[in-house]
């Protein structure tokens, strides 16, 4: 009875630890992402010296980011799902815009690579780094 007790503790525990057990993530809700691209939401500003700042501001990064082979990717859920070419995937979970920054918020993504969050702030230098980046 103890070896039989023992056999099928060790069986669980083996089957327990399995890391080539694939853990499926349901991606119906999330906004899944793969190619080389931009994020950001789309919405109607309202009329204020601040948004059009911050409008502007995101307009040049866009822009710079448009030069770079980056497309535009519209937020169509505030669920990102950022698939990897090495197979690892980042899920990233956009907060509800309180201000006109963050409602400006851009997820910059290369396959390759994590994606960024652009500091509008910063400019194009953030851009310039993680692209040059390996």
């Amino acid at each position: 009875m103890k070896k039989l007790l023992s056999i099928f503790a060790v069986t669980s525990l083996l089957f327990a630890c399995n890391p080539t057990r694939e853990h499926q993530v349901n991606k119906d809700a999330y906004d899944v992402i793969t190619e080389k691209s931009y994020v950001y939401r789309e919405f109607k500003p309202a009329a204020s010296p601040l948004m059009d700042s911050v409008l502007q501001l995101r307009k040049e990064i866009t822009d710079y980011l448009d030069q770079h082979g980056f497309k535009a990717h519209i937020a169509g859920k505030d669920s990102l799902l950022f698939h990897r070419t090495n197979g690892l995937e980042v899920m990233i979970e956009m907060p509800a815009p309180q201000d006109p920054w963050s409602m400006n918020t851009i997820i910059v993504f290369d396959p390759v690579k994590n994606p960024l969050f652009v500091n509008l702030h910063k400019g194009t230098g953030q851009i310039e780094q993680y692209i040059k980046a390996k």
